[in-house]
């Protein structure tokens, strides 16, 4: 790939930019529990999570599957919800990486499986939000990586090519989902391994 050919960088937000730590969420939220994974599973694996973040259902409709499907009471939803965002704190160097590529002349977007809800305290928390020249959410489209659609609505709202284009996830099915539409992905693991990867495929910042 020659260094000329990437014009635009693409983000994902959990774990890329922000902490998403279901784990801990958990804790958090109902204390030393027997068995948390299953919880964790039970609450972020579920329909309602996934209905979500396809912005099918409202954060007060998900309260109300988990009282009546998993007994959660008024207290432990508005808990769980509060420690869902309280719990995304920014990762080291992500940021200033962010900035650094934008400077360069690079085209950066965001593209994340995300709720109405958490997106819109992620904009009233920090600043980064506005650096993108575009994100795409999942909840504004009711698809989820690693489904192809995703990738081919942000490739199309911003009339961006596949080819002179890079996407950046914590997560291998959802890089391998770009690579399937000819974007190429890059797997997150912290900001100074994804500095040196971009810089590996000929991006100059």
């Amino acid at each position: 790939m020659s260094s000329g050919s990437i014009r635009n960088v693409v983000f994902d937000i959990g774990n890329v930019i922000v902490r998403w730590a279901p784990l801990e969420i958990v804790k958090l939220t109902f204390g030393e529990v027997k068995a948390p994974e299953v919880l964790v599973k039970a609450i972020f694996q579920s329909g309602t999570w996934l209905d979500l973040n396809k912005g099918l259902i409202s954060e007060s409709d998900a309260k109300a599957q988990y009282q009546q499907f998993l007994n959660l009471s008024d207290l432990e939803c508005e808990r769980l919800f509060y420690y869902v965002k309280q719990t995304q704190i920014l990762i080291f160097g992500s940021i200033d990486l962010l900035q650094r590529v934008k400077l360069a002349g690079y085209n950066v977007y965001a593209l994340t499986d995300n709720v109405h809800e958490i997106v819109s305290h992620l904009k009233s928390t920090y600043t980064f939000w506005p650096l993108f020249d575009g994100a795409t959410v999942s909840a504004e489209l009711g698809l989820l990586k690693p489904q192809a659609e995703i990738y081919q609505s942000l490739l199309m709202q911003y009339r961006l090519d596949a080819s002179e284009t890079i996407f950046i996830d914590d997560m291998p099915r959802n890089v391998m989902g770009a690579n399937a539409v000819g974007i190429t992905g890059v797997q997150f693991e912290n900001a100074a391994q994804c500095e040196e990867a971009l810089k590996a495929l000929g991006l100059s910042f």
